[in-house]
């Protein structure tokens, strides 16, 4: 007896084939690259749908089948056992096609049980069909469908492993071919195993027939098309979230790779740090020491800086600096190293020197092309320089060393008329007058009370309020006025006198805070720097425990800031010391965030409540796509943490728009006010307070309320 097909349902049969290839592919590069958990999870979804589709075509095109006259009917366990045939083969395939390596032995081996899973799935289907007498087949064409079963399976492992990564379009288009030769193929597998199929004369199936042969081929045919199509779907969503969150990584690398440039790079000119310039030196003592070669280490200090700074203002004076950084780099050789320490100070270290006189050559460039003139707002300025010279292992074989002997040696250039250079020797006096009165002077002021401080007030970005404020030192020297914490606080912490000093701006920090909320100002919270050294101070905590008691103060209204190189000098001490501050109740806040060498896997452990982020990223955050990306990543990272965000030295409503976009939670600077006197503070506080009370509506801009507030105290 011969059967006959509808050419309907066998067009249907085949493209179901060619979206299950199309889909199978996808699977296969999903599998191979997620997560092993994930991975599970596709692999197991992955096989149902896959197995689904291809049993549906296998379904579809024995329903396209039909002989004249004999209904047929279909054996439900057995055609179900043929369904969980197809899901396992397919698991099969797309554990194979995940591995790292596919080799020929592997590829063929599973060729071979992959096209016996396919057979037997297609003749465990055959059997089901309820038929009398039973179905025989031709050996030769069951053969050839075997065969043909392998080939394709053979051909499936391979394009599953070589086509499964890659989401270009050329690789989808490749994709794409490869699932219609594929579904061709599988329907090819199918229809010559059908081909071999022979019915008796006379045959008649057992139990009624059914007359919507047609609609179940369609209704299996749509529920195939449907589930493959809900796969691809999560497919597609699923790369897109992967893509995003590569995207993001990228993002997020990238803006550690800038953090870690600005941590260890001047922001002004783009040289080597003092923490990059150690690590510098000590390579070359390591090179020195293992080639026996010299070098020399050039202390180089701008004179009259401050002169041209004041009188030219602060832009004229970064120029110079800029200027001056780029004349000293186009006289450096391939292995030598600039850098910026600070201020007007640069460093160089000049590699494998043959002899003083070479280096004195050298300096004597360096002053020449200093000296040259150049152009500042406007004017042709002149300038020279102070270089003191050490030499590796001369003078000193420690970073320590070798700078502090290049540093001596250059003020004593300056003091010996100073647009010359001096090398390091041992007669030289390593004091200065100057730096001798200074310290004396700072003794004197711990004495006379000459200290006052500021307050700076933190403004919520969201709601513009103020309920906390900086406090910041300030040194009322009875001949020179007011001198700026820069001017002195490097030489209180060289010589230890930090350690009365800080003390004494805590506990003064903390009697104010404790007097604006005795005069009704509310729970103010006041912010107190702190040096390293008062980090390592063994009895800090309890001086912090006392400040706070004799004060009457709350824990929480006290906030001490910390800078990054504070707590990566020793951090264990260091982690202990926050703890116990934080079990005190005090709230821990990183100064100057980014500026630092960061370890965030250690930061992370410490009890902090607040990141401040320096305003050297603040200046340029709106016009530098650099800095923003910074400043965003720093917002993105504290906030991950669960700490909050503060920015220093805002000084625009655009910067302070672009922070409020990004969901930065508090700032300071000149946009809302510079620091101030307690006295100016309280006037500010309570105007602020009285607006804040009295707003008939919705203020536009966090710092509308205060405005004129800052016109009339600052």
């Amino acid at each position: 007896m011969v059967g006959t097909y509808n050419a309907g349902l066998v067009l249907l049969s085949v493209l179901v084939a060619v979206f299950v290839s199309h889909t199978a592919l996808s699977l296969a590069a999903r599998v191979a690259s997620a997560p092993r958990r994930a991975a599970r999870f596709w692999l197991t979804g992955g096989a149902v749908a896959m197995g689904c589709g291809i049993w549906s075509m296998h379904f579809i095109g024995m329903l396209a089948f039909s002989l004249p006259g004999v209904p047929l009917t279909y054996d439900v366990p057995v055609t179900i056992l043929s369904l969980i045939i197809a899901i396992a083969i397919s698991g099969f395939a797309l554990k194979i096609a995940s591995r790292r390596r596919l080799s020929a032995l592997r590829l063929a081996a599973g060729a071979l049980f992959m096209g016996a899973g396919i057979s037997a799935m297609h003749y465990t289907g055959m059997s089901a069909i309820e038929i009398v007498p039973m179905i025989s087949y031709d050996p030769r064409l069951v053969v050839a469908s075997i065969a043909i079963a392998v080939g394709a399976s053979f051909a499936a492992l391979w394009l599953f492993f070589r086509l499964r990564h890659g989401h270009s379009w050329s690789m989808r288009w490749v994709r794409l071919g490869a699932a219609v030769v594929m579904g061709t193929a599988i329907a090819g597998m199918h229809y010559t195993a059908m081909a071999a199929a022979r019915f008796a004369p006379g045959s008649y199936c057992l139990g009624g027939g059914t007359a919507d042969d047609h609609w179940l081929a369609i209704t299996i045919g749509l529920l195939a098309v449907t589930t493959l199509t809900i796969t691809t779907i999560l497919l597609v969503y699923d790369h897109h979230l992967e893509s995003s969150t590569r995207r993001h990584n990228a993002q997020l690398a990238d803006a550690n790779a800038q953090l870690r440039h600005v941590a260890t790079h001047d922001a002004l000119t783009g040289l080597p740090n003092r923490l990059l310039l150690s690590d510098r030196l000590e390579q070359a003592i390591a090179q020195s020491q293992r080639y026996r070669r010299r070098f020399a280490v050039l202390v180089l200090d701008l004179d009259r800086f401050k002169s041209i700074n004041d009188s030219l203002g602060h832009l004229a004076g970064d120029e110079m600096l800029k200027e001056v950084a780029q004349r000293l780099k186009s006289k450096l050789r391939r292995p030598d190293t600039l850098a910026r320490l600070g201020g007007d100070e640069f460093v160089l270290i000049l590699s494998e020197i043959s002899s003083r006189d070479n280096v004195a050559s050298s300096a004597h460039r360096i002053l020449g092309t200093i000296g040259l003139p150049m152009k500042l707002a406007g004017l042709d300025v002149q300038t020279s320089a102070s270089v003191g010279i050490s030499l590796c292992p001369d003078d000193g074989s420690d970073v320590e060393s070798l700078l502090q002997k290049a540093d001596v040696a250059m003020y004593h250039a300056k003091r010996s008329g100073r647009g010359n250079f001096q090398f390091f020797a041992a007669d030289i006096n390593p004091f200065s007058r100057e730096h001798l009165e200074l310290e004396n002077g700072l003794r004197r002021a711990l004495i006379e009370r000459q200290f006052v401080l500021d307050y700076q007030p933190k403004v919520d970005i969201r709601s513009g309020r103020i309920d906390s404020a900086e406090a910041l030192i300030r040194w009322r020297h009875p001949e020179r006025g007011l001198i700026a914490p820069a001017s002195f606080i490097p030489l209180a912490e060289e010589t230890g006198l930090i350690i009365p000093i800080g003390e004494w701006v805590l506990r003064e920090a903390c009697h104010q805070a404790s007097a604006w909320q005795r005069a009704g100002l509310g729970p103010l919270a006041v912010a107190v720097n702190l040096s390293p050294r008062q980090l390592r101070q063994s009895d800090f905590v309890q001086v912090v425990r006392s400040a706070i008691a004799d004060a009457r103060l709350e824990p929480r209204q006290l906030e001490l800031e910390i800078t990054e190189s504070a707590v990566m000098h020793d951090a264990e001490a260091a982690s202990r010391v926050l703890r116990a501050l934080s079990e005190l109740g005090v709230r821990i806040s990183v100064d100057d965030f980014g500026t630092g060498y960061s370890s965030l896997s250690y930061l992370r452990r410490l009890p902090l409540d607040q990141l401040k982020i320096d305003r050297a990223f603040i200046r340029e955050v709106t016009h530098s796509r650099d800095d923003a990306e910074i400043v965003r990543a720093i917002v993105s990272l504290a906030h991950s943490l669960r700490l909050a965000v503060i920015a220093e030295g805002v000084e625009s409503e655009d910067q302070l728009a672009f922070l409020k976009a990004i969901g930065c939670d508090q700032y300071q600077g000149y946009c809302c006010s510079r620091p101030v006197s307690a006295e100016a503070f309280v006037t500010m506080m309570r105007r602020h307070q009285a607006t804040r009370a009295h707003a008939a509506g919705p203020v536009d801009s966090p710092t509308a309320s205060l405005h004129p507030i800052i016109r009339s105290v600052s």
